[in-house]
């Protein structure tokens, strides 16, 4: 039974909802477990014919929750690489389910939940959402999650967000293609549910193949070499000075040291 997740079906709709509003459904190590897990149970189900990623409160995803965080500031480099590879075998269990996903998107996404956005097929938006890849400022980088995001939003997107950590919004998440529709919060589950018909509606196999066909024509694999590479990536920045100091000065409520 998950404690971290609300899980419902219906009219070959699974619906899986990230249940934790009182600390904006942040990360743990635990969410990252039971998400996994329900992604790869509802693979096998074959009366499923789409999946909905949808989130409880204000905030959609507010990337990693705290006390994880406080944990992560000591692990090891041989910890961090298995904490990496934890979450990004999280991804790839969203991204890899064979039926269509959508993310339904009803407030703001910073850091690691813009990697549960971009994993999905498709997003919609409410158009007070903000979007944010935070991760520079604490001395980090997006490793784990940047082969779907920069699928998501293109290179060219990616060079500024990435790199300056700017807040945007949801007219921009959809100019820059990281979610398809933007909606005020009226008609959120309207386009949802129109989405979700339209998949329900055509040849499950065809959707499958089709899913399948987009991801093996476009550019670069997401194979075991590319998502090593990633978990490196974050375990090696986590593990360095910068990226200690970054966590410890968000955790402390202080200006990290290259801003004094």
């Amino acid at each position: 039974m998950s404690t971290t997740l609300k899980i419902s079906t219906q009219g070959g709709v699974h619906t899986i909802t990230l249940s934790r509003p009182d600390v904006r459904n942040a990360f743990n190590d635990e969410v990252i477990a039971e998400l996994k897990n329900a992604f790869l149970a509802v693979a096998q189900d074959s009366a499923v014919r789409c999946v909905v990623l949808a989130a409880e409160g204000p905030a959609f995803c507010a990337g990693a929750d705290l006390n994880w965080m406080r944990r992560m500031a000591d692990y090891t480099q041989g910890e961090n690489l298995a904490d990496a590879g934890e979450l990004a075998a999280m991804l790839r269990a969203i991204y890899a389910c064979p039926q269509p996903t959508i993310a339904r998107v009803q407030g703001d996404v910073y850091a690691g939940g813009m990697g549960l956005v971009a994993a999905c097929d498709m997003a919609v938006s409410v158009d007070t959402a903000n979007y944010c890849l935070s991760e520079v400022k604490l001395g980090l980088i997006p490793a784990t999650i940047s082969p779907y995001v920069i699928r998501a939003m293109g290179a060219r997107a990616a060079h500024r967000y990435f790199l300056t950590a700017e807040r945007f919004g949801a007219v921009e998440a959809h100019r820059i293609g990281l979610v398809h529709e933007v909606v005020n919060a009226d008609a959120l589950d309207v386009k949802v549910a129109e989405l979700a018909q339209a998949l329900v509606n055509a040849s499950p196999n065809a959707v499958r193949a089709c899913k399948k066909l987009v991801q093996d024509v476009a550019e670069r694999e997401i194979n075991d070499v590319l998502v090593a590479q990633t978990v490196a990536g974050i375990a090696d920045i986590r593990a360095s000075s910068e990226g200690k100091e970054g966590v410890q000065s968000f955790l402390q409520k202080r200006k990290p040291h290259w801003m004094a």
